[in-house]
């Protein structure tokens, strides 16, 4: 390597947090070396958030095929060619991955190809494609190593009949059956997207209802959308076992049911990768597996940093994002504010899509909120009407203050939650968001309807 430092910044983790990191610090005049063993980009851009939203568009394209009928449309559908399903996403993946390449390198940022590990509070040694060693020394230093998918004490992941996500994005064939163990996030997207591509689907979920997390009228709007789709679920129902069958497999739940399929997806979230990377030994504490920090995302040892899936805050691309950019803003003496996790939107991009912002209303009432709250069914957004897509948007506010929370159902709703999130986030009495026009006819009126109406002046309110 012809540069081994000392560098401002060594970033260990090249995925959302710690590119973000690497560019912003950069921008800020930081001599940075970007550490990554696989592409750049992580597992977002590789095997997340990119390309599974590319199938999920592939999705939504065999469903409005097959129903273009009832736009007056004619046209055929002939199934799925999972090839050229793939071959689509995955060139949205590559052509993604080599911009980013380049803007990295664009920056002055020097790429170090490896497996890195911790040697001390300011050094990484990074372990090359070809068994090298090199040693990089770091004024501070930045953990951003991701996570991968879990499984359940027992269930061994096979990736042949018992996938994670990881095989069911490169799956080279549509499975005829599927029974899918967790209802969050990861779940319920690939469900939807292999019902549209016409898979029997079965959802197990432990707790009451899918998107747990969820606003409670969220996840029951988003069980019904999917009953009506033909998408099967148990709730409250554990995973027992799973054996091999003639045809896939067998699943047992605690409930006494058993479910056969061709495959079994195991859903049931994420870990970060924090084992064998030297944190015990440069002194860096952890819980559970994460990294423990504070608000600033400082780890405790002063010259180490942490962000994204290694640290307990919400595992989302964009979370990432801000922890990165605050962690080289801090670094680079601009004192920058902690962030509000309640503030970031979350989106489900199922169909329908869930979104959100702030608190949910059990939240609420747990923080000692006297709340009032409007829920606005998109039967009355004329949009939502041409759309073919049911749902609504719910908002809660405190009595006589700002909104707390905004939740939506229905196509492209994650679409709107930007300005749910400048109405949390700027603290926004709901009589202030009445009094802006939305235009007409798009489904953002919904949100100007919800606070029209929990501003005392409800115009087109159904339901």
């Amino acid at each position: 390597m012809a540069n081994s430092g000392p560098f401002d910044i060594v970033v260990l983790g090249g995925g959302s947090g710690g590119y973000a990191c690497a560019l912003r610090a950069a921008e800020l005049g930081k001599s940075v070396a970007l550490i990554e063993r696989d592409k750049l980009g992580g597992t977002c851009l590789n095997r997340g958030c990119i390309p599974t939203k590319a199938l999920l568009h592939a999705a939504e394209v065999a469903d409005q095929t097959r129903e273009a009928a009832t736009f007056g449309i004619k046209a055929s559908f002939d199934g799925i060619d999972i090839a050229g399903v793939n071959a689509y996403k995955d060139k949205v993946v590559s052509t993604t991955v080599k911009g980013l390449t380049g803007l990295i390198k664009s920056k002055g940022i020097t790429i170090v190809e490896g497996d890195g590990r911790l040697t001390g509070p300011t050094t990484v040694e990074v372990t090359g494609p070809g068994g090298e060693r090199t040693t990089l020394e770091g004024g501070h230093i930045v953990l951003a190593t991701g996570s991968v998918p879990k499984s359940l004490p027992g269930l061994e992941i096979d990736g042949e009949r018992v996938i994670s996500s990881d095989h069911a994005l490169v799956l080279e064939h549509v499975p005829a059956s599927v029974v899918v163990l967790g209802g969050g996030v990861i779940g319920v997207e690939f469900a939807s997207v292999w019902r549209s591509f016409g898979a029997e689907v079965t959802i197990v979920e432990a707790l009451p209802h899918l998107l747990p997390l969820e606003e409670e009228s969220s996840s029951k709007r988003l069980e019904r959308a999917f009953r009506k789709r033909g998408i099967k679920y148990e709730l409250g129902a554990r995973f027992q076992g799973v054996k091999p069958t003639q045809g896939g497999v067998s699943v047992t739940l605690d409930n006494g049911k058993t479910i056969d399929a061709e495959l079994l997806l195991v859903a049931v979230g994420r870990g970060p990768v924090s084992e064998g990377i030297g944190l015990a030994e440069a002194g860096v504490v952890t819980e559970r597996g994460f990294v423990k920090v504070d608000e600033f995302c400082q780890t405790s040892v002063s010259t180490i940093s942490a962000v994204g899936d290694l640290i307990p805050t919400p595992q989302l691309a964009h979370v990432g994002f801000a922890e990165g950019i605050l962690v080289a803003e801090r670094l680079a003496g601009l004192n920058p504010p902690a962030i509000d996790y309640d503030g970031v939107p979350r989106i489900t991009y199922s169909d329908p899509e869930v979104a959100a912002v702030g608190i949910t209303t059990k939240v609420a009432e747990e923080r000692g909120y006297e709340i009032k709250e409007v829920t606005y069914d998109l039967a009355g957004n004329p949009k939502s009407k041409i759309l073919g897509t049911q749902g609504e948007v719910k908002v809660i506010a405190a009595v006589d203050g700002p909104v707390l929370g905004i939740h939506m159902v229905g196509a492209r709703v994650g679409e709107l939650i930007t300005e749910g999130q400048l109405i949390y986030n700027w603290e926004a009495l709901p009589a202030e968001v009445a009094q802006l026009i939305h235009p007409h006819p798009t489904q953002s009126e919904a949100v100007g309807e919800a606070h029209l109406a929990l501003a005392g002046k409800p115009l087109h309110v159904h339901g």
